[in-house]
C-alpha cells in the first residue's frame, strides 16, 4: 500500500513537471497569470508554469508584422470616389497592454486606419492625392501611433498600395495623360528640328570658316611661292650676269693674255732679228731697204700721220733715180 501511493505521488510530480514546463520561442514572449492575475511577461527560452495555479494568458509576438486592410472607398475634396487598399506595419511594444488594454485588435485598428484615410482624403483633391502619397501615409501613421499606443502597438509605417479610380475618371485623365503626351511629343519634334537648325547652321558657318581658311592659306602659298619665283628668278639673273661677267672677264684676259704674248713674241722676234741681223754685220743698203720697208708699211695704214725723215727722203730720192736710170 505505501509503495502504491509513493509510485503515484512520483508520477504525479512527474506529470506536474511535464505540464508546468513551457519553453518561449524566440521572437515572442508569454504573458503569464497566477489566479487570474497578472505575474509576468515570460521572455524567450524555458520556465515553469504551476498548473491549477499559474497559466499562458496570451502567446505575443514582438517581431515586426503586417495587417492588410481591405478596400475602402473614401471621398475626395472634389467629390472623386477612390478605392484605397493599404497595409499597417507594427510591433507590439508592451505585451500587457496588448493583451489586457483592447480586445479585437484587428478589427480596431482596421477600423481606426480606415477612418483616418477617410478623414485625410475628405481634405485633399484628387490631384493631390495623387501627388501626395507619402504626406497621406505619413499623416495616417501618426494618427494610428498615438491612439495605439495604449494598447502597446507601435505603428512604424503605412504602405497604400494603389488608388482604383472610377472608369470616367480614368477615361478622361487617359484621354488627358494622351494630350500630354502628343504635347510633350509635339514639343520634343520642335526641339529637335530647333536644334537641327542650329547643329546646319554651325556645320555650315564651319565650313564657310574653314574653306576661307582654306582661300587665305591658298592665297598666302601662292602669294608665298610667287615671292619664292621672283627671288629665285633675281637670284639666278645674278648668277648668269655674274657667271657672264666671270666669261667675259676670262676672255678679257685670255685676250690680254695673248696679246701680251703676240707682243712678247713680236718684241722676242724683232730682238731675234737684231741679233741676227748684228751677227750678221749688215751693210748700209741692207739697212736702209729694211728702214725703207717699214717705212711703206706704215705708210699703208689709213690711221697713220707721218713726218718723213730727211734720210728717208734721200733714200727715196736715190731709189727712185735708180730705178729710172735701169729704165
Amino acid at each position: 500500500m505505501g509503495t502504491l501511493f509513493m509510485l503515484l505521488a512520483a508520477a504525479l510530480v512527474l506529470l506536474v513537471i511535464v505540464v508546468g514546463v513551457k519553453k518561449v520561442s524566440q521572437g515572442s514572449v508569454y504573458v503569464v497569470e497566477n489566479l487570474g492575475k497578472f505575474s509576468k511577461i515570460a521572455e524567450p527560452g524555458i520556465f515553469f508554469c504551476m498548473p491549477f495555479y499559474s497559466r499562458v494568458r496570451n502567446k505575443v509576438l514582438i517581431c515586426e508584422q503586417s495587417l492588410d486592410i481591405p478596400p475602402q472607398t473614401v471621398i475626395t475634396k472634389d467629390n472623386v470616389q477612390l478605392k484605397s487598399d493599404s497595409c499597417i506595419f507594427f510591433t507590439i511594444i508592451d505585451p500587457m497592454k496588448f493583451t489586457y488594454c483592447v480586445q479585437n485588435w484587428k478589427n480596431a485598428m482596421s477600423a481606426l486606419c480606415i477612418a483616418s484615410l477617410r478623414n485625410f482624403f475628405g481634405q485633399i483633391t484628387l490631384d493631390e492625392a495623387q501627388t501626395s502619397r507619402q504626406q497621406i501615409t505619413a499623416q495616417v501613421q501618426n494618427t494610428l501611433d498615438i491612439a495605439t499606443q495604449k494598447w502597446g502597438i507601435k505603428v512604424n509605417r503605412i504602405e497604400i498600395q494603389k488608388f482604383e479610380l472610377p472608369f470616367n475618371i480614368r477615361e478622361s485623365m487617359e484621354r488627358q495623360k494622351k494630350a500630354e503626351q502628343e504635347k510633350r511629343e509635339q514639343v520634343i519634334l520642335a526641339e529637335a528640328a530647333k536644334e537641327s537648325a542650329i547643329l546646319n547652321a554651325e556645320k555650315n558657318k564651319q565650313v564657310a570658316v574653314m574653306n576661307a581658311e582654306a582661300k587665305r592659306d591658298a592665297a598666302a602659298l601662292n602669294a608665298e611661292a610667287s615671292r619664292i619665283a621672283v627671288i629665285q628668278k633675281a637670284e639666278a639673273e645674278r648668277q648668269a650676269e655674274i657667271l657672264r661677267a666671270e666669261a667675259e672677264k676670262e676672255v678679257k684676259i685670255k685676250e690680254a693674255e695673248a696679246e701680251a704674248e703676240a707682243i712678247r713674241m713680236v718684241e722676242q722676234a724683232k730682238a731675234d732679228g737684231i741679233r741676227m741681223i748684228n751677227a750678221a754685220t749688215p751693210s748700209d743698203g741692207c739697212v736702209q731697204i729694211r728702214a725703207f720697208d717699214t717705212f711703206l708699211r706704215a705708210a699703208n695704214s689709213p690711221t697713220t700721220q707721218m713726218v718723213i725723215p730727211s734720210d728717208i727722203q734721200k733714200l727715196v730720192g736715190k731709189t727712185l733715180e735708180g730705178s729710172k736710170g735701169k729704165k
